[in-house]
């Protein structure tokens, strides 16, 4: 997970994300059961946490739930999904998180149908 730690550097826990969102925390666990999230076990204590950039303001980033779910669908895991959404792609040009929380998922969502496909 260090590549990970590299490349997402602000993390909110659940209930930080809670406050955010303007929600109860069990909402947050059902956003991230359902694949509108991403939330990885991390720090000491060890608790669940979710890279801040996968919100705008006080909304999750546009687009981010279909994203995951095509990468899901091709058989990403969330260590593997957030490494590429926030690696940097010289074709796009830029990161895919920036891109969508900018709106833009045409390019981005094509890239990840190619690589789940």
């Amino acid at each position: 997970m260090n590549e990970l730690e590299e490349l997402i550097t602000d993390w909110l826990t659940l209930p930080d994300v809670a406050e955010r969102l303007d929600v109860e925390v069990s909402r947050v666990r059902r956003l991230v059961d359902e694949g509108h999230l991403i939330a990885m076990r991390r720090g000491e204590p060890v608790v669940r946490m979710i890279p801040a950039l996968l919100l705008v303001e006080d909304e999750i980033t546009p687009h981010l739930a279909g994203t995951i779910t095509v990468l899901r669908d091709g058989g990403y895991d969330d260590v593997e999904l957030l490494t590429w959404l926030f690696s940097e792609d010289d074709t796009l040009p830029g990161r895919p998180i920036d891109h969508l929380r900018q709106g833009q998922r045409g390019e981005v969502r094509r890239r990840a149908q190619a690589l789940a496909f």
